[in-house]
This record gives structure tokens, sequence and C-alpha cells, in this order.
């Protein structure tokens, strides 16, 4: 037959070269869709061959090959040839599969590892059997069976991208192999030879085999290279080992060089070679291998297995057993295993291993009998039973599917008790893997999954499988759990609780001991080095985790294309002309560290890479994070200057590590909501994956000024270092891995840093200029370098969940096209400038939506428009038209805003596009919304925008994907804005009018001042002029006369039209009626004379005065009244109504006729009036250019500060699980724990403090109430599940923390909210400088806000605990009304806004009553006592005198540091941070007054002394610790130790130590800690003891302290008087015992 392709082939294919040369199009964009067949049906025998030419290393998978039943002549062509139904068998990697099922796993050469220049070929052999030729060499029978007539198959897929088909013949006869069919005395007499011969032939290929696809891939990349330079490129030796894992560090060995031997080109080189070559070694840096590497490895996944070879078992892919060169490597990126011929093949038989590419067609056997010798506890196991679910598993879990599927029960009841095990003990080298069929997104966590020792029959289930303390190893989140406990904190870079449904999970025990896990295929590595020999599999069905099932055939093609598509959607560089890699080291600089050119989003790279900024600093504080340019090398000190800080801003500059590649991380608003890998010193503290690790690690980088520089460094021994000002400022973290890149977050008040360093002068900081930033920066419109950046448009990394970002940010996809229409609306990356083209080309649509859903409801192909939401802060819908405030769109034809049509019938049609289609937006400078389709302009959608506005793209219906084209940029320069501060503020019309004309209008006007002002410039007619937007109920629009020609007769028209002016074609209008009289396109009514006119036709006589009277200054207007009559206005005056049943939408309309030639608009719409006067968020730079904008601000300030506030109720509009009652004043969560969002029906007013009471808590749910303010009005707010999902304008108290749009602003703030019992009243207050405070029992907690608008809305949220709240005040003013003299938000330190603020007159509560009854610190001390088993009889039966000492309790009762008692009194401190349990106080104590006349004292003893002490119920000698007692002699040198008149001399008399305060008592000398483990938690704590004691006055002697440190302990307490010391028996009284525990 002819060595030919058939013409038809995948949609990606181009042929050439005859039909023997297929070459993939797009590659690096599409890794599917390259099918081709052979001309003709195979003849037997005839091996149908082909040739990779070319590869990629963009995907995971290869090449692959086979053959079909199927007439290529008719054939529908799937998008892989693992999509080939209908009698069909493919070798996909070195797994067998028919009609995309697998019937073998294991089978002869890894085709994903052939390099280019490899060839591969199928055969039919005369029996029948499918046969796979690689490189010359027969893999052995692959499938039996075949029908006569087949078509050979080959799949361009993944990384192989161009074969060529080099013969269709017969293979030589020496080559060729039949199976012979042997007596059994033949075959076993011939066995010894046979593997003899397989071993040998086994060692010749192996060499050359397995596991060297990656660094094939990296020579691709260095051959390509030399190519494209003219050099040539050397061929790499052939070596006989590689290692078992690819080093994390590579060092470059510069003082060698080598001349290489050439190989076959069979023998590609294994990975070992390449980290041992001393060409590649020399000529390439550290960290371009260590890149190189990664490229490299990035599209396939880690080939290792820890069985390996070199001990005689495992045999590995081609090596036989005791080959110390054989590769072990299981199949990661298919997720199969591959430990040897069998896929479940047992490392300690000592067997050929099998699979090797000379093995016989028994090698690629798939029979679970391969796995011999499967360990002592499998002896009793059938080894051909299936792996299944035991029957015995958790109360809730369902099982189904024969035992293969787990479902748990009630999954939006219940979190637990959905354990599950295998039926069997995992075998050796077998995947125990699982699909996730089913989440629910209601809990936190989700599946866990792992190995135990126990045996399912003999185990009682716990809930949850960290609660079994014995035999267990589990993989939870991303961490590893022996037995319960965090072995591993950050095993992988995936967490379980990420995964969505359909993703697969595995677990492998390898014949060593290892337990590996696999996510998807891919294998993340050695969770625990020895595992026992027998374990079941485990599953534990946990939070959102619902239901699993099972995977039998490790078939992995629908998770390796997943895996692509992630990658695809992950990788910044897909689709990006990759930098050429040198193969000459760059002398200058090479190693030099700098900043990655992938920064944050509002950040810049500029000099080289050397500085790092945020050009506009004072309009956002965050997104400015930028990494190195490659790793830090150990002992290497990465430091940066700071040149440039604003004083806008809380927070200041952080810096730091992470092992996140820049080049792959998408970089988050900043690095401390980063939660793996990553290490930043932020303020004076340091944070772990956003969590605090140290509180007060050194100097305050908050205080920073311009000029001072920071510093990191990672030691050898792993110790992370910060440097201030080039002052070592101590350890920081430990265990810090190697590779870590540095990173800065230009945060806050930081806006420019340069990196430090010795090899270059640094230029001088930038002098501080008091006229604020008014130089351009280089991403301004109308800076020198604009057009430079005009091409920087990208979309944003945020987006909808069903969208995928790819090809560097220019392109835009939906996944899933065909089974979701939604959820995939995209954003520009920044906002659009003025006079700048946002355009994007179709590139990919789908019939599948085009037909009707819904009656006749048609999905349109996609929605383009802008809007003014951030896009950190757009909670993205379904779709466009959910997004209620602050966006216009366009769909079909509609114009729409906010979600409403506003008009209808706009010059282009979305309907109409198809494939190739470009559209485009722009923001003109006078704010006017275009739409452009394929470069035509289509007039003026919309007028009014705000200044910055993003680009907005919904991928709905039938469009699926988009790209950026080069055309977007500015269009015009003269749209630009010549002022850059232009850009921050909203450009009003003059006056404050808020109408305008429109801009299309009859052929005579011209518009002026922004199209405020309409003059007729020749003639006496065109003159017909439209309001810019329609008229809403009862708006007037009213305009002066401002110039007059005598010369003519007539005056002016005006009235109201049905006509859009967007639905007119483009100005200048010579289509437009002369006069307004002739206008009857649509129903128009207007006033001519003094006469009513409908659409021309006279209505009414003698309505009013005749307009031809006005002259110059007088004024005329229309309105639409609510009750659809039109009312004309002159010169303020109601003329009455004009005309009845006027329609809704309506524009203004006037015509310029006959004498008036000129008019300008007076008026301006109600709604819009409240917003001109609202004065922008100014910095300090520009406050004097806005003094006259603000001051009618201040007016309306005082306005609202004098009236009277209005009685406060809850709004009707609240979350779905609220009920109101008793006139609005009472709120009640009905069911659920959250959706209780709720907010008053009026404003807040200045200086009125709004307060509640917390009814009823139930304690059945953790967390509870939030409160805070919206700075909008909440009649349209759309009630998110929760308060911190308020995005917009919105300022949240949660816990101790302050929120602004989601994003926490302040710490430690007041008390914690989540502690707040019944009967607590919470209040807010908004104060006369706009600052925010919060109420705790009438008590002010400070200020916890600023600049808060107005008008703002308080809003609760009843979330968790809280179930009803009622408003116990109304027109309250809060005491402390003139607050001082208020400070600018720039003069403040951020330590002010957190800590200086908090002081207030505090009130007392009586000691004895806690209102605490949900302290969790409370309840943990309460346990630990419970551990001590002390009597219950010592202790007060009423549990209202217990006391919690911690810091919410003692804030919400008002606690004061000291108080007095006693006679004479004597001050004593409050033991903050204690929890006390009140002892029983005997009946004569009390009725002695004790209590009152005594003075109160601490005294810290040991956990053993206390059962003695309380059963004393005093403090004896001896009694105590050893270290609170000590024996005294008769005469001692300071006074306190004379012998007693009764004491014989030399007798030591016992003295007790007290002291006034519980930071001495406290220490650890005297209550030393104790470690126990919480019952209910399972954590480990540590808890020291002590004893609050009243002491009778004159029984001690105070005297300075004589154990512990020098340093003063207490403020109110010197410590020359700090420690009191008694010997009288009876002088102590037991009143309490003091916990405290950490």
């Amino acid at each position: 037959m002819a060595a030919e392709l058939h013409p038809r082939s995948g949609k990606l294919i181009g042929l050439s070269n005859s039909n023997r040369t297929a070459r993939r199009n797009q590659p690096v964009q599409e890794f599917n869709h390259g099918l081709v067949l052979s001309k003709e049906p195979l003849r037997d025998r005839d091996v149908f061959t082909v040739r990779i030419d070319k590869k990629v290393n963009s995907w995971s998978g290869s090449v692959e090959i086979g053959v079909t039943a199927l007439d290529p002549a008719a054939l529908d062509f799937p998008s892989s040839a693992t999509g080939l139904k209908g009698g069909s068998w493919i070798v996909s990697g070195c797994s067998v599969l028919r009609d995309g099922r697998s019937v073998l796993e294991e089978y002869g050469r890894d085709l994903d590892q052939l390099a280019e220049g490899d060839r591969v070929g199928i055969q039919r052999s005369a029996r029948g059997e499918l046969h796979l030729w690689v490189n010359g060499q027969d893999c052995g029978a692959a499938a039996s069976g075949l029908p006569p007539r087949l078509w050979a198959v080959v799949d361009l897929y993944g990384k192989c991208t161009q074969v060529t088909v080099v013969g269709c013949e017969p293979p030589p006869a020496a080559t060729e192999k039949e199976t012979i069919e042997v007596g059994d005395e033949e075959e076993d007499g011939g066995e010894e030879d046979e593997e003899d011969e397989e071993e040998e032939e086994e060692d010749v290929v192996v060499c050359g085999g397995r596991g060297d696809g990656g660094v094939t891939a990296l020579l691709n990349v260095a051959a390509m290279n030399g190519m494209m330079n003219g050099d040539e490129v050397p061929e790499l030796s052939c070596s006989h080992s590689r290692p078992d894992k690819f080093p994390n560090h590579l060092e470059p060995d510069a003082g060698k060089r080598s001349r290489l031997a050439s190989v076959d080109a069979p023998r590609a080189t294994g990975p070992g070679l390449l980290i041992s070559s001393p060409l590649l070694s020399s000529v390439l840096t550290e960290h371009q291998l260590f890149d190189v590497f990664n490229n490299a490895i990035v599209s396939f996944y880690r080939s290792e297995d820890e069985g390996g070879g070199g001990d005689g078992g495992g045999g590995g892919g081609g090596g036989g057993g005791g080959n110390p060169g054989s590769d072990s490597s299981s199949r990661n990126d298919r997720g199969s295993s591959s430990g040897g011929g069998a896929p479940n093949s047992d490392s300690g038989t000592g067997t050929t291993g099998g699979g090797g590419v000379g093995g016989d067609s028994g090698s690629g056997s798939n029979s679970p009998a391969g796995n011999g010798g499967v360990g002592p506890a499998a002896a009793g196991v059938t080894t051909n039973d299936a792996l299944l679910f035991h029957e015995k598993c958790g109360t809730l879990i369902k099982l189904s599917n024969n035992n293969k599927t787990a479902e748990r029960r009630r999954p939006l009841d219940e979190f637990n008790n959905g354990v599950v095990m295998t039926n069997r003990p995992l075998r050796h080298n077998e995947m125990f893997e699982i699909r996730i069929d089913k989440l629910v997104d209601k809990w936190s966590g989700s599946i866990e999954i792992g190995v135990t020792t126990h045996n399912p029959n003999n185990l009682d289930y716990p809930a949850t499988m960290t609660n079994l303390r014995s035999g267990t190893i589990m993989m939870s989140g991303c961490g590893i759990l022996t037995n319960g406990k965090g072995t591993r904190r950050e095993y992988c870079e995936f967490s379980l609780d990420e995964l969505q449904e359909g993703d697969h999970i595995g677990l492998m025990r390898k014949a060593s001991g290892a337990l590996h896990f696999y996510i998807n295929g891919i294998d993340q590595g050695v969770a625990a080095a020895q595992t026992p020999a027998v374990v079941y599999g485990v599953v534990d069905l946990y939070g959102m985790a619902v239901k699993v099932t099972i995977v039998h055939n490790h078939n992995h093609s629908e998770r390796l294309r997943r895996n692509n598509a992630i990658m695809r959607a992950l990788s910044p560089d897909v689709g990006r002309p990759r930098t050429a890699l040198s193969l000459t080291p760059d002398s200058e600089g090479s190693d030099r560290l700098l900043f990655h050119s992938n920064c944050g989003q509002k950040a810049a790279i500029i000099s080289e890479g050397r500085t790092a900024l945020r050009p506009h600093a004072t309009d956002d504080f965050n997104h400015g994070v930028v990494l190195s340019g490659r790793p830090l090398r150990s002992n290497e000190v990465f430091q940066v200057r700071i040149d440039k800080m604003v004083d806008k801003w809380a927070g200041s500059i952080e810096i730091g590590v992470t092992t996140h590649n820049p080049a792959y991380l998408q970089l988050p608003s900043t690095m401390t909501n980063l939660r793996s890998g990553t290490w930043m010193m932020t303020g004076n503290g340091v944070m772990h994956n956003g969590t605090t690790i140290l509180d007060e690690y050194g100097h305050n980088l908050d205080r920073l000024k311009a000029g001072d520089t920071v510093g990191v460094v990672r030691k050898e021994d792993g110790s992370l270092h910060f440097f201030v000002n080039g002052v070592a400022q101590g350890p920081a973290a430990w265990n810090v891995p190697p590779s870590v890149y540095a990173v800065v977050d230009l945060y806050g008040q930081a806006a420019q840093a340069t990196i430090m360093d010795d090899m270059v002068d640094l230029l001088p900081l930038p002098e501080d200029s008091s006229d604020g930033p008014t130089a351009t920066s280089p991403g301004s419109p109308c800076s020198v370098g604009g057009a430079g950046t005009a091409n920087d448009l990208r979309f944003h990394h945020l987006h909808g969940t069903n969208a995928v970002i790819t090809n560097g940010g220019r392109t835009a996809l939906r996944q899933n096209c065909r089974s979701e229409f939604n959820d995939a609306i995209v954003i520009s990356n920044r906002c659009l400038r003025d006079g700048e083209l946002f355009e994007i080309v179709i590139q990919k649509m789908v019939d599948r939506w085009s037909g009707s859903i819904e009656a006749d409801f048609l999905l349109p192909p996609l929605c383009p428009g802008v809007t003014a939401i951030r896009p950190d802060e757009l909670e993205f819908p379904n779709t466009m038209t959910d997004i209620d405030y602050d966006t216009w769109m366009l769909s079909g034809t509609a114009i729409m805003q906010d979600g409403n049509t506003m008009r209808n019938n706009y010059g282009c049609d979305l309907d109409s596009l198809t494939t190739g289609s470009r559209i485009g937006m722009m923001r003109s400078a006078t704010g006017d919304l275009h739409y452009y389709i394929n470069g035509v302009d289509q007039g003026v959608a919309c007028t009014g925008l705000p200044p910055e506005v993003y680009a907005v793209i919904d991928l709905y219906g039938q469009c699926v994907q988009v790209s950026i084209t080069s055309s977007s940029g500015p269009l015009d320069n003269s749209l630009c804005t010549s002022n850059i501060t232009e850009k921050s503020f909203p450009i009003h019309s003059p006056a404050g009018v808020a109408h305008r004309l429109h801009s299309k209008h009859g052929k005579n006007v011209v518009l002026l001042g922004d199209g405020c002002q309409g003059v007729r410039v020749g003639g006496y007619a065109h003159g017909i002029v439209f309001s810019a937007k329609e008229l809403k109920a009862d708006e007037l629009f009213e305009v002066r006369i401002d110039e007059v020609d005598e010369q003519w007769c007539g005056s002016l028209h005006i009235g109201l039209t049905t006509l859009a002016p967007l639905e007119l074609p483009s100005c200048p209008l010579s289509g437009l009626s002369p006069s307004l009289t002739q206008l009857r396109a649509k129903v128009t009514w207007l006033l001519c004379g003094s006469e009513v006119r409908r659409n021309g036709v006279l209505q009414r006589q003698n309505y009013s005065c005749s307009l031809d009277r006005l002259t110059v200054g007088n004024r005329v207007g229309v309105k639409r009244c609510s009750d659809d009559t039109m009312h004309i206005f002159i010169d303020g005056e109601d003329m009455g109504p004009a005309a009845n049943a006027v329609a809704k939408n309506v524009y203004a309309v006037l015509d310029l006729y006959g004498r008036i030639t000129a008019v300008s608009i007076v008026s301006s719409s109600a709604t819009e009036d409240a917003e001109s006067v609202k004065a922008p968020s100014l910095s300090l730079d520009s406050c004097s250019e806005g003094e006259e904008d603000g001051s009618p601000v201040r007016e309306v300030e005082t306005e609202a500060c004098v009236s009277a506030p209005a009685a406060m109720a809850f709004l009707e509009n609240h979350g779905k699980n609220i009920q109101l009652s008793s006139q609005n004043l009472t709120a009640a969560r009905v069911c659920s724990y959250n959706q209780g969002l709720l907010v008053t029906a009026h404003p807040l007013a200045r200086q009125q403090l709004f307060q509640f009471q917390i009814d009823r808590l139930n304690p059945s749910w953790t967390s509870s109430l939030s409160l805070g303010v919206i700075g909008h009005s909440p009649d349209r707010l759309n009630f998110p599940s929760t308060a911190c999902c308020l995005k917009r304008s919105a300022w949240l108290l949660q816990r101790d923390s302050v929120f602004h749009n989601s994003l926490k602003i302040c710490e430690n703030y007041g008390p914690n909210l989540d502690t707040c019992p019944e009967g607590t009243v919470l209040g807010l207050l908004v104060d006369a400088n706009s600052c925010l405070h919060l109420y705790v029992n009438g008590m002010d907690q400070g200020v916890a806000v600023q600049d808060v608008p107005s008008p703002c809305y308080p809003f609760i949220d009843l979330y968790g605990q809280c179930e009803q709240v009622t408003i116990v005040t109304n027109n309250v003013a809060a005491a402390g009304g003139e607050s001082g003299e208020a400070r600018c938000q720039g003069d403040m330190e951020k330590a002010d806004m957190v800590d200086g603020i908090k002081e207030s007159v505090c009130w007392t509560p009586p000691p004895e009553v806690n209102p605490n009854k949900t302290c969790e610190y409370q309840a943990l001390c309460s346990r630990f006592k419970d551990l001590l088993t002390l009597p219950d009889g010592y202790f007060n039966e009423d549990a209202q005198h217990n006391l919690c000492y911690c810091e919410s309790c003692h804030k919400l009762r008002g606690d004061e540091a000291y108080y007095k008692r006693g006679e004479p009194p004597r001050d004593y401190a409050l033991p903050f941070g204690w929890c006390r349990f009140a002892l029983r106080i005997k009946p004569h104590c009390e009725a002695s007054n004790a209590l009152k006349k005594w003075h109160i004292a601490y005294h810290g003893t040991s956990v053993g002394a206390l059962r003695r002490t309380l059963d004393h119920s005093q403090l004896l000698p001896g009694t105590s610790s050893v270290f609170s007692v000590s024996p005294a002699k008769a005469e001692g040198p300071n006074g306190y130790s004379e012998p007693e008149e009764n004491s014989g001399p030399g007798r030591e008399v016992p003295r007790v130590r007290l002291s006034p305060t519980m930071r001495y008592s406290g220490m650890e000398i005297f209550a030393p800690k104790v470690q126990f483990r919480d019952p209910r938690s399972r954590h480990s704590h540590q808890a020291q003891v002590g004893f609050q004691v009243c002491v009778r006055p004159g029984s001690y002697k105070a005297g300075p302290q004589t154990l512990g440190h020098g340093e003063p302990l207490d403020p109110r307490f010197s410590n020359s008087e700090i420690e009191w010391i008694t010997k009288e028996q009876g002088g102590t009284l037991l009143y309490g015992l003091l916990i405290r525990v950490e």
C-alpha cells in the first residue's frame, strides 16, 4: 500500500509533502484535534511507520498510534484518538485502549517519552494481533482478534506537533517475532534461555528508553536555539544511570569542557546525563538550568519509583531485577503504575520485571496474577479480587455500584461519619484511586484519603479518621497527618479542599514501604518513608465531599486533557514567544538579582529590572507585589532601598521570600494573602503563609522613610533573617527550603523601591515635591511613553468560574462550552484610558445555544460593556445583566445600564457576529461610550460614564473564545485628558449641571461646553437637539436662552419625543426633519408658540404665553410627570398639563428655530444633584485644588448635624432568613446560620448613637454577629449570605477586627464580638469628623474607621450563634460628641489607628458578675480544672462568681486594670490573662466581713500542691510550691526574717511569698508550667495555676523581689514592694483558683 495519509483529517491538521507529512496548527494554543489516518487499509504484516519531526514542551502527553475499522472517508473526526469507537485500538503512552477503554495498562515503550527523530509504527499480524514497533523494535502483541480491514491511526496529541510517514512495508525477517504455540515442556525447558535473552535485549533498550522525555525536551530547546543561532549543537553520549530524583539545587561547573561522543538516535539520553554534563554545566548558569528544568518538567509528570531496581525488585520500565540502571518510574502523567511488566507486579519477587521493550507478548500481561509475593499478610487474600469498598463503613455512608461508589447521606445536615475503607489490604505498587463525584458548598474542609493498619471488620469507625490515634496516615488539605497529628504541614502544592467534581485522588504503597499520593495522576512525592506492609485504603467523606467512586482502569486520558487545560489556564507563557536560551554565558549581570517582569497589576518594573514602583500609588494601596528574577542563593542578601513614599495610606513595605516561581504565580493583592510557601516581614512581625508567627520581631517597617533600606537573607542552615538599614533583626524563621525567591510588597505608603548592590552606582533619590504626583507616570495616557504601554491591556486574572485566561492574559475562553453557557465574565486588567479602544476578536463559537431554550428567548453570542467596579471588588455573577450598579453593556441591539434596558435598536446587532468578527469599545474624553464593529464606529451608545471604567466581556451563549487584538490602544490623542489629575476625579459640567445635550442633533447645530450648550450656526432651521438621556418621572429639563437673531421670525419649540437619538444615523443628521413640527418618525409632543401639537397635529390652543415672546435670559423647561402628563415651565413657573398619556421612555427635545440661536442647560436631575456635590477623596497633596469643591460638602454635613436624627428601624429588604417584628425594631434569624443580613431603613446621622441588644444566642453554632455601615442606599442591595461578602463601600466590625470591602484593615480593635453574651448592648456612632465608633454596653471603644461617607446606613449580620437583636435606642446623641481636633489620615501612623485610639473612661460592674457566658478561653480553663480531679466541694456552687480575665471578657465588663480593697485600702491588679474559679468561703469568714476588710493578693504554686493547699483552706508552710515557700534563718539582713518570740535559737521559720499582681506571682519560677491535652480539641497546651487570696492587713510585710528578673514587672507597683511575705497561720484566706492556659 502507499505510505500516505488520508486527505481527511482532524480540523487542526495541515498536510504537505504529498500527504506524507502532517502538522498540527496552533501547537502552543491547542493540544488536540490532530488526528490523521492512513490513506488505505493496512495489509497484514505491513508496519505503518511515522517519524516524530517536532515536539513542543507546552503540554503533557504525546503521539498516539493505533488502528481503526472506521473508514476515514465517512468519519466524523473526534478531538483525539481515544475518542474513536466502533472497533478502534489505540496505544496511548504505555496503555492500550479499545474504543476508548483501557484493556492493557503497561505495554511496551512509553510513547510520551519518545523524542524528535524517533520512529513508531503499528502492525496487524497475520494472526490478527496488534503490534507496536518503536525504532525498529517489536514491542510484542498489544491486542488480538482484530478484524481484517483496518486503517492506521496517528494522533498528533500534546507535545507531538509534526510527523512524517517513512514507510509501510513488512519488517525484515530477522527482526519480526511471531508467537509460536509450544508445549508446556518446551516452554519450561526454554524459560531460562528466554530470560537471559530478554535481559540482554532489555539492557540495550533501557539506556535510550523510558524516562528521557523531559531531558529530551530540554535538549530540543537547546537544539532549536542552536539552529536559530546557526550554531552546531553537540550530541551527548548515553548514560547508563539516572538519579532517583531531580536535584533541587544544581551547581554549575564552569571550569570543565569535554568533547562528547555522539550516539544513535534511538538512544536518547536520561536525566542523569544532563546533570553531570560538563558542557551544559559550563554554558548554562545555575538559575538558567533551574528554569530550563522547570520548563522541561512542567508539561510532564515526574517519574520515580522508590522501590528501584537495584535490589533485585520491581524491574523498571524495561529493566530487569538487579540492574542498577533500570528505570523504576511510575507512569505519573497517566496515573498508572509501571513498577514492572504487570501493573501490580511486586518488586519483591525477584523476577525479570517484564514489560521491557524486547519482551515477548506475555510481558505486557495485565493479569493481577503477576503480583507475586505480596507479603505475608496477603497470603490469604485472593489475588484476583478487585478493590472495592468494605461493607462495614461509617454510619452515614451508603454504598452502591457493586460497592465501588460511596455516598454520605444527609450532606447538608451532617459533615462527618463518612469513613469508608477498602475490602482488602493494598498490594505493593497497587494504585488505589477514587474520583470525586459530588461536592456540596456548605462546609469547610473536604475529602481526606490515606491508609490504616486497622482491619475494617474489627474497627469501631470514628466520626473522622483524624480521630484515630494509631496505625493511620492521612492526607488532609495539603498536609499529612500521622495518627491524627500533623507530620508534614505542606506536603504538596495541591490542597484536597480545593479539588472539584471529576478530580481524581490516588495513593500507592511502593515496594520500598514509601507512601505516595497522586492528584489527577500527578505523583506528589513521598508522603511517608516507611509504611507498614499490611494497610487498607481509607477515604473520609468529610465536609464538602459527598460522593466518590473507585477508579479501576487507570486510563487518565480525560484527566490528562483536564491537566492540559489547567496548565494552559495557569501558565502565563503559553502562546508567548519564548526567549531563546543562550548557550553562551552572559558575562555581565547574568546572575545579578533583578525584579521579575511578572509583577502585581498595579506595579511596574523599570530601570532594567532594578526598580519597582506603583505608578498610581495615591489611587491604590495594594497589588504591588514584585519578585526577584531568580532564586536566592544561600547567604545571599537581597536588599532594597525605599525610593518614594506617599502619606495617604496605612501600612508600608513588606519583604520576604517565597517558593513560588514568579513566572507561573498568579500574584495576589498582597503577599500575606498567599497561603503556601511564603515568609513575610510585615510591620514589626513575621507571617508564614498568611499566619502571624512572630508578633514583636524587629523594627517596624511601617515607620520607615524614603531612603531607608530593608533586606532578607536565607542562610545555609535554612534560617531566615531580615535587615533594616543594614542592622540584622535576628532569625525570623527556620527550615526555609532552598531555591526561594525574594519578594517585595509595595503596600500602602511604599510607592517605589530599588535593589541595592555593590556592582552598580545607584541613582540619586528623587526629590520630594510638594505639588504631589504631578509628574506623568509611565502608564499615563498622555505620557511620552504612553504609546509604548498601549498594548498592556490584558484580561484580569479574576474572572467567572467557567472562564479560563490563556495566552499571557490575551485570550479568554469558556470551558465546558457545550454544557455551560454562562459564568464566564472576564474583565480588563486595568481601567480604560480616555480615547483608548479595547477590541477583541471572536475566535470560536458553537451552535449549541443557537436554538430557543425558553419560549422565544435566544442566547446572544456575547455581551461587551464597561463597569466602574474594580475587578477585586466584583462578585462575578452568572451573567452581566445580574450586575445591578455601575455597569453599561450591549446585549444584542439593546443598551443596558445596571441590568435594565435603557434603549433598544442600537446601530449594531451582536447576534449577527460570527467567528473572526471584531468588536471594540471606547470611552471618550466626554464620557461617551462608543462601540466599534470590525473597526467601524457605531456611534454613541450612552453618555455620562465615570472616568475610570474597566472593559468587561460576558462570553455568553454561542461565543466560546475571544482574544484581544493588536488594535487595542489609543485611537485619537485628542481624546486623552491633558491633565493627569483629571483621570482621578469625575468631570462635572459647568455650574454643577447634570443634564447634557445628545451628540446627535440637527445639521446646523454645534454643541459646546461638554454638551451643555447648543448653538445654531447657520440658517433658521435644522436646529433640533435632544437630551442626552431619557427623562425620569417628575424630572425637569430646563434651558436658558443665550442668543437671539432678530432677522428671523418664529421661536423655540420644546417638548418630549419617543425617538431615541441613538436610533438616528451618524451626525451631522442631514436626514433629520428641518423643524420639530415636521418630526413624525416617532410620537412627539411639543409646544409651538402657544399651541400644543402631537406629531404635528394640533391638540390644544392658547396653552400658555407664546414662546415667540421669549428673549435672552428667559428660561423654558419640560417635565414628564408621574401621572403621564407633560408640563411646560417658563421662568420656573409651571404652565400646567399640556398633554396626557405621554409615554414613559421619552427624551426632551428642542428646536432652535427662527429667532433663538443659542441655549444652555440650567437644570440637573434630583438624583444626580446629590452626587454632584460629593467631594472626591483628595490626598493631602491636592487639598488646595479641592477647597472650592469641598465647600458644599461642609454645608451639607453641617445641615445634617443640625437636623434631628430619624427614628431607627430595620429595612424591609433583608437577608432571606430574617423575620422582622415589633414594628421592625426586632429582627430574628429563623433558620440556618447565615443569610441574616439586615440594614436600617434610615441613614445614621452624625453624632447619633444607634444601639441594639443581643436577645438570643444559639450555642449550637460557632462565631457570632458582626456589624458595620455601608455608604450607599440599601434599597437595591442584593444581600449576600454574610456581611464579609459586601465589597462595595462597606466597613465591617467582625470579631476584634475591622474590614473594608472584605479586606482586613485593623486588628485587635475592641472586644471579640463572638464572645458577647445575651443582653449585651452594642452601638455605632459616626462623629463630626466622620469617624466610626463602636460602643459596648455604653462604653466607647475608640475610632474604628475614618472618613466614613455621608449618608451611611448601619447593618447587622445575625450570623452563627446570634439569632435575635432588638433596637433599644432612638434619637440618642452620644456623649462626648465634641471629639476634639480632627486629624488627617495622612498624619496618623498605622499603630495610632490600631492601638492609640482605644483609651476611654471605663465603668466598672460588680466583680461578681460575669456577662460572658460563651467564652472559649474560660471553657478551656474549665476543662483543665476538670482534669485536676479536685473535689467539687471546694468550689462555689454559683458559677456567676467565676470570672474570666481574657482580653475579650474584661473589655466587655469594662474592667479597670487596678482596684483598691481593704482597710486601709491597698491597690491590687486584676489578673488579666487568667481565669478565676471561685472557692467556697466559710460562713464565719463571710460574717466577719473579711472579704471587704482584707487586702487582695496572689500566690503562684504548682499543680502538685493544689490539693493539699485546698485541704487546709489556707496557704500553710510546706504545703505550697517549693518555689513559693522558703526557710528563713532566725537572723537575716533584710529585716523580714527575724525570729519569733517563742522560737528557739536557730529555728527556721517558713514564709509564704505573695504579690498584689500576678505579673510577679505568675512567673514560671513560682507557677511552673505543665503540659496537657485538651480532651475536646485534642490539642496540647501549657497551663499554670495560682490562688487569689485575701490577706489580713498587718500580717505581712512588703519588700523587694527576691526571685526573677530585675526589670520592672508592673507599672503600678515598684519592684521594691512587689513581694509580700507572711509567716502567720490564718493570715490568708483562699478566695479563688487561678488558671492560665497557653
